[in-house]
């Protein structure tokens, strides 16, 4: 009499690792794209922020430059505010009258279809990269 043996087959266990690799396959774009997604929430909400530094800038000073005409420097310089991570540096460029902000896109980041983000003092929000439905509203 032959005992029959429990385990699983070379064939069968072969099968079961492909089919894991085709999830991981799939699943890791899409995590990737979730971080980047959730990078670019954090630094839209550090960028509106900042803009409404500017806007008390502007109302205690009635300009958006600084004294000697040039542009303020940001009391926040990346995104995320917090951490060692830099996914986003911010800048911005200022006349009397108007002021954009941008946010850099660093990193892991710069893989993001949307690019960089700007606000400008009127509230229009855009992006450099091709990529749609860039802020969260």
């Amino acid at each position: 009499m032959h005992k029959k043996s429990s385990g699983f087959t070379l064939i069968e266990l072969l099968i079961a690792v492909a089919v894991v690799g085709i999830l991981v396959s799939v699943a890791y774009p899409s995590y990737q794209e979730f971080v980047r997604d959730s990078n670019r929430a954090t630094a839209e909400g550090v960028v509106l922020e900042m803009g409404q530094w500017m806007e008390r800038q502007f109302t205690v000073n009635g300009r958006y430059t600084d004294a000697s005409n040039a542009s303020p420097s940001l009391p926040l310089a990346k995104s995320p505010k917090d951490g060692a991570d830099v996914h986003y540096v911010l800048g911005v460029n200022a006349t009397a009258t108007t002021f954009t902000i941008t946010a850099t896109a660093s990193g892991a980041q710069q893989g993001d279809a949307c690019g960089n983000l700007t606000l400008t003092q009127a509230g229009v929000k855009g992006a450099t990269g091709s990529g749609t439905d860039c802020w969260d509203d």
